[in-house]
């Protein structure tokens, strides 16, 4: 595996493993809140719950759009590799197999970092946020 896709895994485990310990905190901080509000919610906790579901559908939305961009940028480069080792005259053009697995590799992570990154960024300036304010 080259240093590239080492340092694209590495930033996608560490996004991971940040992401599985800030989103509990999150949860926990709005969960808590929602129930010492009851059912008389002021106006501080109404912006938030509403600024919670705001966020999530922007920061999903921003997601799925930058992982198809990424998706169709990968299968392009694909198809021209594709293309470039049928058209090629001999034998030496045409790519190993273990050198489409590493580009279908490379693809695959390209996609994955393209659509945690909204959501991380989203998560954890929450949980950087939510910690700052109190409760009540």
């Amino acid at each position: 595996m080259s240093t590239r896709h080492k340092r694209k895994t590495k930033s996608l485990v560490a996004k991971a493993a940040e992401l599985a310990f800030v989103v509990p905190q999150v949860v926990a901080h709005r969960v808590t809140r929602m129930a010492i509000a009851g059912p008389s919610v002021s106006e501080r906790d109404r912006k938030e719950f509403k600024r919670m579901g705001a966020e999530k559908t922007a920061a999903f939305s921003e997601s799925w759009n930058a992982m198809t961009m990424q998706a169709l940028r990968a299968n392009q480069a694909l198809a021209a590799s594709f293309l470039r080792s049928f058209w090629s005259p001999s034998l030496k053009g045409r790519p190993s197999a273990s050198a489409v697995a590493a580009q279908l590799h490379g693809a695959a992570l390209g996609v994955l970092g393209k659509g945690i990154a909204p959501v991380h960024r989203k998560a954890t300036a929450n949980a950087k946020r939510l910690a700052r304010t109190k409760l009540r």
